[in-house]
This record gives C-alpha cells, structure tokens and sequence, in this order.
C-alpha cells in the first residue's frame, strides 16, 4: 500500500461574494452555491473518495446544509470540519460592521471574538466541536489561541504556498494577501511562527497544518501560484489543457499529482496532495473564459484520477483530522526536513530544482543555475511576526527572505553583483566563470545525518585550461548548516585556479529593500557597520565572515578551509551585503559551510 495521503476539502458558502457581485446579490445565488458542494461531494463519493466538509459562517445558518452535512457523515465518513473562510455573509456583516473578511487582517481582540463566534455556533449546531478547522492563512496567534481554547482541533489548513507579490502583480495589484516564505507540504507550525516548523515539543503549536493547495514548485515559484494547482480549475486559469476533437484533456493535472507522488523517493516513502475547493469555481456563469461544461468535467476528470489511482492502492484518501494523527506517528521527528528535488513538468525542459525546509530554513537550488541557492528563509529565527489591524503588517504576513532570486534579481541582473544568490566563481589567468551559468542536473541521498545532492559534472573552460567540477552539497541534519564542496575532477597539470564561494543577500518580503544601517558585518576582527559605501572587511586567519542582520534577528556566517574570508557591503544603488570565501587550489577543491543562527 501507497502512503500517497490525499485530503479533499470542500466547503459550502451559501454567500460566495463572487457570485454576489456577478449576479448583483440575486436570491438565487446561494441556491447555486448549494448546488456546486452537492456537485462536489457526488464527484468524490462515485469514486470511492471520503472528503472533510469545512462548513462555513453562512452555512452555520442553514439547517439544510448542517442535516446534509450530518449525512454525509454517516453515509461516506466525511469530516465535519469549520472553516474560517466564507465569513462575509449578510450576518457576519451585520455583526461585525465590516467588509474584511480575512481572519489573520483582523486586530486580536476581533480575532477572538470571531474563532469564539464560529466555534460556538458549530458546537450548538452539530453537539461537539470540530476536529479541523482552516482559512487561507493562520497566523501563530489566531492557531495559540485556538489550539487552547478549543484544544479538540488537531489539524488546520493555515498557509497557501507563494501566495505573494507574485499573485498581487497577476491580481491588478489587488490581491492583498501577502503569504511567502513558509512550507509546501504538511507541517506542525511553531508557536512563534506560523510558517516556521516547530523544532521541539515544546515549540509545537499542538495542530498539524497543512497548505491551501498542492502547487507546483517551480511554476509557482516563477510565477503566480493559483495558475499551477491540483485545483482542477487553476489549470483552467493557467490555460493548461488541450482540446482534444472537443473533448478537453488535462495531462498537466494528472502530472502535478504524480509529481507529489513521486516526492515519497525524498521523504522516506511519504508523500501528499490536497484538493480544497470552494463552489465558485463552478458556478453555471462559467469563469476564467472557461464555460461551465468545461469546469465541470476538469472536476469530474480530477476525482475520477484520485478514484483510479486509490483502486490501484496507490493512494490512501483521509480526512484531515485522520491526517493530523497520520501525520504524528510517521513524524515524531521535529528535525526531520521536508524534501522535493522538483523537474519542469509544464514546458518539458531539463530544468530541476531542489526545495528543502526544516526549523532552521527554507531553501531552493536551482540546478539549471548549477546549484545555485535562489531562495531561503531563516527559520531559525522564528521572526514573531504580528499580522492584522493594529500591528506593522496588516496585511503582510509573508516570512522574509535573506536570497529571493525574482524579487531581487538572482544571478542575472541590470547591475552587476547586485542579486542575491548563493554560488561560486573560478578564476584562473584573468579569466572567471561562475557556475550559475552552467546547468546540470542532481541526484538525491539521505541518511542518518542529513541530505545530500550531488550534482553532475559541469566543464569549463578558462584561457584555455579545461576544469571539470562537481558540486555536493550537504545539508546537515539539526544543525541549520549547508556544507558545499566544489571538487576539481581532471588533472590541471600544476595550473592554480581560485575558487570563490559567495553569498549576496538582502531581505524582506517585496521587491524593495529596508534601511541596512542597522546590519553589522565582518570577518575575523575587522568589523564594521552598515555605510552604504562599499566597504571590504576581510581576514586570512578566522577562514569565516558573518553578516548580523537585527531587523530579522538572523546572524548569516560562512566559513570553510578557505585562505581568506570577506564581508562586503553594498552601496546605496546595490542595497545587498556580500560574503566571499577564497581559495587558490591546483587539485582537490574548496568545501565551504554556511550557518543560519537566530541573533538576539
């Protein structure tokens, strides 16, 4: 048997607000809402799947959908769960005084009051109180607040995964929910932290999460997430389909699942997906220039390759309370990362990318960039974000980055030097190349301490001189530290090349930088604050630089068997810092370590 778990959600809102304003607030709106869940539910059953029914605010006032709901439960073994989406309903507004309906954009005191109001008029309608609940996002103090209160819950939907400025560009610049940084796959959140893994008991928030959808890792980094989903309809938005004689086919989809099937091989022979689809989607209106039949059958189409692939015994279908105790008996371990060495499953190229999280960071490689780092996120430093009215991010909630290769730049930029990534130069007679210009591919190994990807060999050549190098990097378990080695592998016949590993980072959650005058950074005892003047502080005796980075209470270092280590900084047209380790070698190599520790 497959341990390939499988959660489907579906939630009925008898008030969708798209429908609300497409159809001008008609009565029969929430009749066709009704209609869609029923849709839903029929479409999971007839293949043999159970789903967890998150009910909303508004069907918390619907003694029809709590009786169908009821049902279901008895018949198929479906959840009852509460959902924290699908508040803004003509009693919730009335309430409440308000058009947001965003749980975690709410001041504390309302967050309160609203968890308490819809807890409560669950356990009136149903007799007990859920085991699930979720929204689009769950901030550490609306999942603290609730695992004590209501300490039945065991498992929340409570992040989408690059839900950021990538989704606000493609929404007009109106989609205000800033949500980057965090994991794409299951997890127990930390106390501090939502996006962050809890590191121990003590740090666990007492809930698994588990993401809004199952999204692909590399289209969704590159570009906006709600296009690339196992959500049947954002292939339709991401015009991901064909036309088959006039039967419309969805290969992307059925590759998607694979793709998080195939993760079990990085994750000790674990994999998961989830579905969680409100009805909107499915309205007869039709949406995303798609007409409804074609909605319909990509839902139809979608259930019916979960049904297939559970008959096979390739997939096990849970709810999410199932999944939560699932989850805690196959990962008693708080260090234990998560893994996915992700291919491009959508244009068919070489392209691979290798994303791993843990309690210490999140991070990517990107191997068309020979292994360079193109995104990571401290989360070692469990940043206690405040998110909502009242607090310095009223709508950010998204965990800073220190590298972001499309939000500044990466390896390809206007201005030379000034994108953040991590990888390595070679120097040799005048001449440099760095390896982000040379694409290769990995393979994956993990044992008891830790993970490692090799790459393939990448040649290059400088003023002549041939220089084949491989690059291993190992990511060691529990300790929050990468350790790269760039191993020369032919015979330079006496000729010295230079290695330099580097590191150009900045941080935040936008495209634009904060004030860096607060940063310190050095090596050995040549330390200076950040000027904005392009300062060198280097040293040939400590073989480590560090970058102090208060404002996200994060203390970059790098060090290794190196000749020399410097710390740069930036200038006021290049707000980033720079980390370079050197060393003059005719064979072997350079093996270089970098740490993330939290600063106080």
């Amino acid at each position: 048997m497959s341990n390939f778990v499988v959660n489907i959600i579906h939630r009925p809102e008898l008030s969708p607000e798209y429908a609300e304003k497409a159809m001008g607030g008609k009565s029969e709106t929430g009749n066709e809402s009704l209609d869609i869940f029923l849709f839903q539910q029929k479409a999971a059953h007839d293949n043999g799947l159970k789903t967890t029914i998150q009910i909303t605010y508004a069907s918390l006032f619907s003694d029809q959908i709590i009786e169908i709901a009821k049902e279901h439960h008895e018949k198929y073994g479906d959840e009852i769960a509460l959902s924290l989406l699908g508040l803004p309903c003509k009693e919730f507004k009335e309430k409440y005084k308000t058009e947001d309906f965003c749980i975690w954009m709410f001041d504390e005191a309302t967050k309160r009051e609203i968890i308490d109001d819809c807890f409560t008029l669950f356990k009136q309608k149903f007799g007990f109180y859920p085991q699930s609940t979720g929204s689009y996002f769950l901030d550490a103090y609306c999942i603290n607040y609730i695992a004590e209160k209501y300490p039945t819950v065991k498992c929340a939907v409570a992040a989408c995964w690059e839900e950021g400025p990538k989704a606000y560009h493609t929404c007009n610049n109106s989609w205000y929910t800033f949500l980057d940084g965090g994991p794409w796959n299951p997890w127990i959140p930390s106390k501090e932290n939502s996006h962050c893994p809890a590191k121990s008991k003590e740090d666990d928030s007492g809930i698994v999460a588990i993401p809004h959808l199952s999204r692909d890792l590399m289209a969704c980094f590159d570009g906006n997430g709600s296009n690339f989903g196992t959500h049947p309809q954002n292939v339709l938005r991401g015009m991901i389909y064909y036309d088959d004689n006039g039967s419309y086919e969805f290969p992307y989809l059925y590759n998607l699942i694979d793709q998080y099937r195939h993760l079990e091989k990085y994750n000790d022979g674990y994999s998961y997906n989830m579905m969680f689809v409100g009805p909107g989607w499915l309205n007869k209106r039709g949406r995303w220039e798609a007409p409804y039949e074609l909605l319909a059958k990509s839902y139809l189409d979608g259930m019916k390759y979960y049904g297939e692939l559970k008959k096979k015994g390739q997939l096990i279908d849970m709810t999410m309370a199932e999944f939560a105790d699932f989850y805690r008996k196959t990962h008693p371990d708080y260090s234990e990362p998560e893994c996915a060495l992700w291919k491009d499953i959508l244009y068919g190229s070489n392209k691979q990318q290798f994303w791993y999280i843990d309690p210490y960071f999140r991070t990517c490689l990107d191997f068309n960039q020979g292994g360079a780092m193109i995104d990571l996120r401290p989360l070692v430093a469990q940043i206690p974000q405040q998110c909502g009215i009242g607090t310095e991010n009223v709508y950010d909630a998204s965990y800073p980055y220190l590298i972001q290769a499309n939000y500044r730049a990466g390896f390809f930029t206007h201005y030379a030097g000034a994108g953040t990534n991590k990888s390595c130069k070679v120097k040799y007679n005048g001449k440099e190349a760095d390896l982000c210009l040379c694409r290769t591919m990995a393979k994956f190994s993990k044992d008891d301490k830790g993970v490692t990807l090799t790459a393939n060999p990448v040649t290059i050549n400088l003023d002549g001189l041939e220089i084949q190098i491989q690059s291993v990097f190992f990511f060691e378990k529990g300790t929050g530290r990468l350790i790269t080695e760039r191993k020369i592998l032919n015979d330079l016949h006496g000729a010295e090349v230079e290695f330099e590993e580097y590191f150009t980072g900045g941080y935040g959650t936008t495209e634009y930088q904060q004030d860096l005058s607060t940063v310190t950074l050095g090596a050995g005892e040549n330390v200076g604050q950040y000027l904005y003047k392009g300062r060198q502080f280097t040293s040939t005796t400590s073989k480590s630089a560090f970058v102090n980075l208060p404002d996200v209470l994060t203390r970059v270092e790098m060090g290794g068997d190196v000749d020399s280590a410097t710390a740069e900084e930036g200038i006021a047209f290049s707000p980033v810092y720079h980390i370079r380790l050197n060393k003059k070698v005719s064979k072997g190599g350079i093996k270089t370590w970098l740490s993330l520790q939290k600063a106080n």
